[in-house]
């Protein structure tokens, strides 16, 4: 069995994450589809206190591109939404709310018909007679379409709270979330304010991939997706143990390990040992080895990177932990901290606030990881903060005093 070193470890994943590699100078739509293919999910968040979270990986990995772009991969164009130009990747539960490539949706199509998803749609049937037709209907009529939108658009009467309806705005959106948990309703993209539009599956998705959704003769079984579904996660990841693989779809159970033991089977998985990591992992044969790994990358909380906290302790000896939700009085880094990779080393995390009325990045903290040769690593970080303000449009950075 092959032994890797932690460092040897911590190249093959930065490598495999598309990061350590010179940026291009003007990353286009060619680019954004090879991080969005090399990383297979991107997590989507609603916190914009620096920028919406899918924005930020690929900056992480090309620098300055046009954010308006990857908008378009997502929304594409055509009426109702069609897929006819342009659309690239699609919303679905994945790791948590995220965009994934088009082929990728049916993979989890199992996931949209746990006993559990159906269940709270049959019971939405039954508490709400006749409303998951009618937004349905409403969609289909009307093309892509926030739930307020659907609300406006119901039948006269449908969104008053009355003894005949019975109806109110959270039970429409309810049930359009619960159309698209069970793939019924997908998303066509989101409006500026970050509200997802919903629409007709088939009206967005080619037919081909149609033709293997949840319920249709071509989907997948639950181990053949969870067999893509981990080959998408090793190559991402370029190496992990179970749980490292598990996590980036969230699959669980028995179907894991009968998984991982397919893809050994179809030489796509290879079990290794890495020194000081107390699990079986496995490497993706195919993951580049480099001997070393130079850059500087601020990651978002929600990187794919830094998404499995106890990987990242194994491999770094970084502790990360997201305080959005702790009391400020209590957050020992800050409210929307970025860990900051230099070379093949997480050496720091810093808070950062977009004030887009003053023109400011903001960086309300920095701290250093103990052993870090901050004289080194201090310009490389404000480097990559004036990149990121250029690319956000604001015109300095302020740093923390002292």
């Amino acid at each position: 069995m092959l032994t890797l070193t932690r460092a040897q470890a911590r190249r093959i994943a930065i490598a495999a994450q598309g990061l350590g590699r010179p940026r291009p100078e003007a990353p286009g739509t060619r680019q954004l589809t090879g991080v969005l293919d090399r990383l297979g999910v991107v997590q989507i968040d609603s916190v914009n206190v620096l920028a919406r979270s899918h924005y930020l990986p690929f900056f992480s990995r090309l620098g300055d591109y046009d954010t308006a772009l990857l908008d378009r991969m997502r929304d594409g164009s055509g009426r109702h939404g069609r897929s006819r130009t342009g659309r690239r990747m699609v919303e679905v539960w994945a790791h948590e709310a995220s965009l994934v490539p088009v082929q990728t949706w049916p993979l989890l199509g199992f996931r949209m018909r746990r006993p559990r998803v159906l269940a709270r749609r049959q019971e939405l049937r039954e508490q709400h007679p006749g409303l998951l037709d009618a937004v349905v209907d409403v969609v289909a009529q009307h093309g892509p379409s926030t739930a307020r939108e659907v609300e406006v658009h119901l039948p006269h009467g449908a969104t008053r709270r009355n003894d005949h309806w019975g109806w109110n705005w959270s039970a429409v959106k309810t049930s359009l979330e619960s159309l698209f948990a069970t793939g019924d309703l997908t998303s066509a993209g989101r409006t500026s304010q970050f509200e997802r539009r919903y629409a007709l599956t088939e009206r967005v998705l080619p037919p081909e991939v149609v033709r293997r959704a949840p319920g249709e003769g071509d989907a997948p079984d639950e181990l053949e997706s969870v067999v893509e579904l981990l080959a998408v996660s090793l190559r991402a990841h370029g190496l992990g143990s179970m749980r490292c693989l598990a996590d980036y779809f969230r699959v669980r159970g028995p179907v894991v390990p009968a998984a991982l033991q397919v893809l050994e089977e179809q030489g796509r998985a290879e079990r290794v040992q890495v020194r000081g990591w107390d699990r079986p992992v496995w490497l993706d044969p195919q993951a580049r080895r480099p001997r070393r790994v130079e850059g500087a990358a601020l990651l978002s909380p929600f990187d794919s990177l830094v998404w499995q906290r106890e990987r990242v302790e194994q491999l770094w000896d970084f502790r990360y932990r997201l305080e959005i939700y702790v009391p400020a009085p209590q957050r020992v880094h800050g409210y929307y901290v970025l860990p900051f990779l230099l070379d093949e080393h997480l050496v720091g995390r810093v808070d950062l606030k977009a004030d887009r009325e003053a023109g400011v990045l903001l960086a309300r903290a920095v701290h250093w990881e103990p052993g870090t040769e901050v004289s080194r690593a201090a310009p490389r970080l404000l480097a990559e903060l004036e990149a990121m303000a250029g690319w956000l449009g604001l015109g300095r950075v302020d740093l923390p005093v002292g």
